[in-house]
């Protein structure tokens, strides 16, 4: 019954303007701190004071009044405008309404209906439409010049990666859509290695700028991991092409909320061997939150850390769980070297392990807890078990390619 209630006393509010002395009531402390608690759910940021204010409005009940809305110098000044100013209010009222409701939902091409407003707004992460179209020879020709550009295998899967693993499932954001990994604040995100991300996509930007037709960044540095992991693949011996859809637009900084987007930079990264420092909540299980917001299933997550970590994409080029000695090509000899009989692991500081050969007692590679919990959990070892058999080398390449596509159309809304 209150959900009705609700929505029956915002309808009034808005449409027949009918405003209570509340901006100049006090309010108590508890409401003060669910509506804080709504607004961080809610991925509101603290400058988003309407939305408070109208929350803190059904909490004006309360019999244990602060005067903290009547005091605070910032917050009375915001509470006596909307006092003075009913329209404004009721504007500010409807638009923090909408935010709160439909934050969660993605970009505004995923909103149904004939009431979706026109208007754009920028907590929506507004991307622009494209209007080319390229042949398939085309797309070949892309592709030769990307690798013929001095990128390595690494420096274009590491890049596409970076762009598109920021996708989020449980509110639809992120997504390598947009090319925001060349703005603020991503391309800083230390995960990202700047140095490293500027040198890539400058080379991306100069291939944009000699083409005869005008092709997004966006799509470039997707079709750059496209075009790498072929070329992987064919190392390994497998003749491949991996999907790509064209169809991605280049965000502006304009059309980028810094703050809203600042939430979005990973603490850790298991497929990139990245953790920015240790947590309570051990390395294994960051990478499965990580999994999990990627919509990953198990065998995905799995075949993903393998080709990340043989293709030579570990933050700041660390050789932990880089179980290879073909670094840039397309192998399962992750899974072969994990499940190596012949070494012992032994802990290291900084949460590191070390595999010592069992009769020479040399270290022969070193891996950390996200490498070697493939071999520890019971399902997960099921899985590289599968993946390491000879005859099931082809089976690997393609199930990478079925996952990495996965993640790059992760917010391709508009190919569902």
């Amino acid at each position: 019954m209150l959900l009705p209630l609700i929505v029956f006393l915002l309808s009034v509010l808005i449409h027949h303007r009918i405003y209570s002395s509340f901006f100049l009531h006090f309010y108590s402390p508890q409401y003060y701190m669910i509506c804080s608690r709504l607004t961080l759910l809610s991925s509101c940021s603290w400058h988003d004071f309407h939305l408070k204010l109208i929350l803190l409005e059904f909490a004006s009940q309360s019999t244990n009044p602060v005067p903290a809305l009547h005091n605070d110098p910032t917050y009375e000044k915001i509470s006596r405008r909307f006092h003075e100013n009913p329209e404004a209010f009721a504007d500010v009222f409807a638009r923090a309404w909408f935010k709160l409701l439909h934050r969660d939902m993605g970009p505004q091409t995923r909103y149904l209906g004939p009431e979706v407003p026109e208007e754009e707004l920028i907590w929506q992460d507004p991307i622009p439409a494209v209007d080319y179209e390229l042949t398939d020879a085309e797309i070949a020709e892309l592709k030769a010049k990307i690798l013929d550009s001095g990128l390595t295998v690494s420096d274009l899967v590491t890049t596409a990666w970076a762009s598109a693993s920021t996708f989020r499932g449980s509110d639809m954001r992120g997504g390598a859509n947009g090319a925001r990994i060349r703005l603020a604040p991503q391309k800083d995100w230390e995960v990202n290695q700047p140095e490293q991300l500027t040198k890539v996509l400058t080379v991306l930007e100069d291939i944009q700028n000699q083409l005869d037709k005008k092709v997004s960044i966006a799509d470039l540095i997707v079709l750059g991991g496209s075009a790498a992991i072929e070329k992987s693949a064919q190392d390994a011996g497998f003749d491949v092409t991996v999907p790509f859809a064209l169809g991605r637009g280049d965000a502006t900084q304009e059309q980028t909320d810094i703050e809203s987007f600042e939430v979005l930079e990973p603490i850790s990264d298991g497929f990139r061997n990245y953790q920015k420092k240790q947590y309570s909540v051990s390395a294994e299980e960051l990478l499965l939150d990580k999994a999990q917001l990627l919509n990953l299933t198990a065998p995905e997550m799995t075949v993903l850390v393998d080709g990340m970590r043989v293709l030579g994409t570990n933050y700041n080029g660390t050789q932990h769980g880089v179980f290879t000695d073909r670094v840039g090509t397309l192998t399962n000899d992750f899974f072969v070297n994990l499940l190596d009989m012949g070494v012992e692991w032994k802990p290291m500081d900084g949460g590191l392990y070390e595999a010592r050969n069992r009769k020479t007692g040399e270290v022969v590679r070193t891996a950390t807890r996200v490498d070697l919990v493939f071999g520890s959990n019971s399902v997960l070892r099921a899985l590289v078990e599968v993946y390491a058999q000879d005859d099931n080398k082809e089976k690997f390449v393609g199930d990478f390619i079925a996952a990495w596509i996965k993640v790059m159309n992760a917010d391709r809304f508009d190919l569902d």
